[in-house]
């Protein structure tokens, strides 16, 4: 198995339990790991036989910063199956993060891992 990752994706958006934090919003750090197959791309050297992370980041951009989720495990679970559904990835990890949510923490946050048969129905 091959993986592509993504770390330390920052992108803005409402999230949060406190009604302070449906006024504001907060950095959420995004690090993303997922199975592909990187071998097409190896022999062709071509954009179209890849994964195209730029189009992987740009789509969970969009969607984080259109979203007012109220726990980062709700995000979490969402962006997964993006990934699974919409990107096909048969198998994601990711870690997604409030960066000072927490005194004396630099980031706290939730790390999950998906595989397709995950969202099926």
């Amino acid at each position: 198995m091959d993986i592509i990752y993504l770390r330390g994706l920052q992108v803005e958006a409402v999230i949060g339990i406190w009604d302070w934090e449906r006024k504001v919003r907060q950095t959420i750090a995004i690090d993303l790991e997922f199975a592909t197959k990187a071998r097409d791309a190896a022999a062709t050297d071509r954009i179209e036989d890849a994964l195209n992370y730029h189009d992987v980041a740009q789509r969970l951009i969009a969607f984080i910063e259109a979203s007012e989720f109220r726990l980062v495990e709700t995000l979490a679970e969402a962006l997964a199956r993006i990934m699974i559904t919409e990107f096909g990835v048969k198998w994601v990890k990711l870690s997604v993060g409030k960066p000072g949510a927490v005194r004396g923490a630099r980031e706290v946050g939730v790390i999950i891992e998906r595989r397709d048969g995950d969202f099926d129905g």
